[in-house]
Order: structure tokens, then sequence, then C-alpha cells
């Protein structure tokens, strides 16, 4: 009964608005310090181990053959960072687009959006660094990774949803989302030919898929279908079904009262699911205001 109650808390909690967007920066942030701790406990023992160590084994290589055997990178680069001020921008532009992201689509766009956009730009990576001549001599090495281009597809979805969406930046006062997302292109497309050339492509892979799922969106496609579909699923595998209990009745006492007593939880529970699902889809802000104060009182039941 305790593991039940613990998973519909924590279900609530997974479909509040923004909460996928800091359970992102809190699974970067894991990652980045699991790395940084592994790092300084070898250093202190004399056996140095350099960030790219964990590069060789989480990013994601240009070389398809080693792709080939190193499969899980399509993902795990996505989520590792080797530096205190690349993680830092990523999870900036993360947090503050992706709530922008959450307010208009809802949040069951947010997952679809950085993991189909940090493929992307692994994809674009790599054909890229197959394709150009430039790139022949570093292949069998190079590899990509980051949060950049999946927060870039964030960033970059939004600014094509609201482009004149505004906010204000130190020193700038307001701003379109639209310039800043321009801005950051044009920086990354001019700066390929930098000594990070496949980090750049592979956020401009990031954008061009921004673009693409709030077009596809507006058409009536919704490319998040399937990344949602295998979450639910993965998520189902973890979820404590409640065991069948068998239970001694008073035959003395009234069948009727207890079966009202044992329907006005499930009556609830229904209208609480509903309340969910809508925040799921279109964002809290669709809420009526009877179903945000019943939401409401449910939180403070709860806690």
């Amino acid at each position: 009964m305790r593991n039940n109650s613990l998973w519909n808390e924590m279900r609530q909690t997974l479909l509040r608005n923004n909460s996928i967007v800091l359970q992102l920066i809190a699974i970067n942030v894991a990652v980045f310090l699991l790395i940084s701790i592994a790092r300084l406990i070898f250093w202190l023992s004399g056996n140095g181990l350099d960030t790219y160590y964990f590069k060789d084994f989480l990013g994601v290589p240009s070389d398809l053959s080693t792709l080939l055997h190193q499969p899980w990178t399509l993902v795990t680069h996505m989520f590792t960072h080797g530096e205190i001020f690349h993680i830092l921008f990523n999870m900036l532009l993360l947090y503050w687009f992706g709530t922008i992201l959450t307010e208009f689509m809802g949040v069951r766009k947010i997952l679809p959006v950085y993991i189909l956009g940090g493929l992307a730009g692994a994809i674009l990576f790599i054909i890229s660094y197959q394709f150009f001549p430039v790139f022949n001599a570093v292949v069998p090495e190079a590899r990509a990774w980051g949060a950049s281009a999946s927060a870039m597809a964030i960033m970059v979805a939004a600014a094509t949803l609201v482009p004149d969406y505004v906010i204000f930046l130190i020193f700038l006062g307001p701003v379109k989302i639209k310039w800043i997302a321009l801005v950051t292109v044009v920086i990354d497309l001019i700066s390929i030919p930098s000594s990070n050339a496949g980090g750049h492509i592979a956020h401009l892979g990031g954008a061009l898929f921004g673009v693409f799922f709030v077009k596809q969106m507006q058409q009536g496609r919704d490319l998040s279908v399937g990344v949602n579909w295998l979450f639910d699923k993965v998520v189902s595998l973890f979820e404590n079904r409640q065991p069948l209990k068998v239970s001694h009745r008073n035959r003395k006492r009234p069948l009727k009262s207890t079966a009202k007593k044992s329907s006005t939880p499930s009556a609830r529970q229904e209208k609480l699911d509903s309340i969910l699902d809508k925040i799921a889809l279109s964002g809290y802000e669709s809420l009526s205001k009877e179903e945000k104060e019943f939401l409401f009182l449910v939180s403070k039941e709860e806690s």
C-alpha cells in the first residue's frame, strides 16, 4: 500500500509543470558530479584519470565501426559533460527555454524534444565527419558529448513556436527569443572552423530538429508520441501493482455502506488522473479554477 502511495506521489510530481526540465537538469548534474568525483579519486591516488577517458566511453564517436560497438553512446552523450562552464551554459538554456516550451506545449513534449534533438545533433555530427574531407584525419578519435544539441533543440523549438515571447537579459533588457535563437545559431555556424567543429555541427543538428518538431506539430503530426510511449513502457516496468487483498467481512455490517465507501476514493482517483492527463497534454494553465482547487487540496492532503 505504501509503495502504491509512493508511486502516485512520484507520478503527480512528474506531471507538474516544469518537473521534467528540472529532472533532466538533475540527471545531467548527477552524471557530471560522478565523473568529477571519479577524476578526483584517481588523481589523489596518483593515477590521473583524464576527462577524455569518460568521453571515450560515453561520448558518441564519429567513426561508424566504433559506434556499432558502443551504441549506448547515442543516448549517454547527451547527459555527459566534462567542464563546469559547458554544463552551466547548457543547463541555463534548458531551464529558461524548457520552461517556456512547457508553458505553451505541455510537459509531455520536453523529453521527446530533448532526446530527439540530441539524436539529431549526433546524426549530423556523424554524417558531417564521414562526408567532409577536412575531417578525414580525425574520424577515428573524434567524439561529441554534452547536452548542447538537446538544449538547442528546446531553445529553437520555443523560438519557433512563440518567436515574439520576451525575456529579460542582464545589460540588454527585454529581448524576443527569436533573436536569441538566431544569434546562437549564427555563432555556431561561423564557429565550425574552430577546434570544436563537431560540437558546433551537433548544435546545428539540434536546432534544425527544434524547427522541424514544431512545424510538424503545427501540421498535426506529433513526433513526441513514440518517445512518450517508450518512456511510459519503461516506467511501467517499475510500477508496483497493488496485490489483491483478502479480508474477512463482518456479515452483520451492511454491504451497501461498504460499497459506498470504496467507490468514493475510486471516483476521486479517476478525477485526479483525468486532471493529470490534462496537464500532460495542455499544461497547467488549461485547468479550470475548480480543477486547480481540487489539485491543490489533494496535494495538501498528501503532503
